[in-house]
């Protein structure tokens, strides 16, 4: 018998994965439906909230990329200070507990942020893709691709 205790949001993670729920104003929205890729369908036995939080965004992320025209790319908004936005070329955690966001702003500068779970906050929004003769980056699709690669 094993005596296992999990906290009330160990428990209330493991137990939503991957159920998810909206309802919009447009009747002809179509609500997100995530594809959730079959690493993610596991037991959740050993993921922590970094984990957690960097599987999730990556289900988001390419859920929005696939509303995208050809000539647009996912950049996400920082929320608060008026910092502008990130052009997210690609994400990572660090466990326990840390998310980062690596791209570039606005003015093409190299930015990376690093998130608290606990903070983690992103706007996604849509770019004009840089190279116009180049087809626009989906990161979200390359993001999970890797999780389908990695075993568990």
């Amino acid at each position: 018998m094993e005596n296992k205790i999990e906290t009330s949001a160990e428990y209330a993670e493991a137990d939503a994965m991957p159920r998810c729920h909206e309802v919009h104003a447009d009747p002809d929205s179509e609500p997100f439906e995530p594809v959730v890729p079959e690493t993610l369908q596991r037991p959740t036995t050993g993921k922590s909230p970094a984990q957690w939080a960097y599987e999730r965004l990556i289900i988001y992320i390419q859920n929005f990329e696939k509303q995208l025209d050809a000539t647009q790319e996912v950049a996400m908004g920082f929320v608060g200070g008026g910092a502008g936005i990130l052009r997210i070329q690609g994400m990572g955690y660090f466990d326990p507990d840390i998310v980062t966001f690596y791209g570039v702003d606005e003015t093409g500068a190299r930015t990376q942020l690093v998130q608290h779970v606990s903070q983690l906050n992103v706007t996604l929004r849509a770019m004009l893709a840089v190279a116009r003769d180049e087809p626009a980056h989906r990161i979200g699709f390359r993001l999970a691709a890797d999780l389908e690669s990695k075993p568990e």
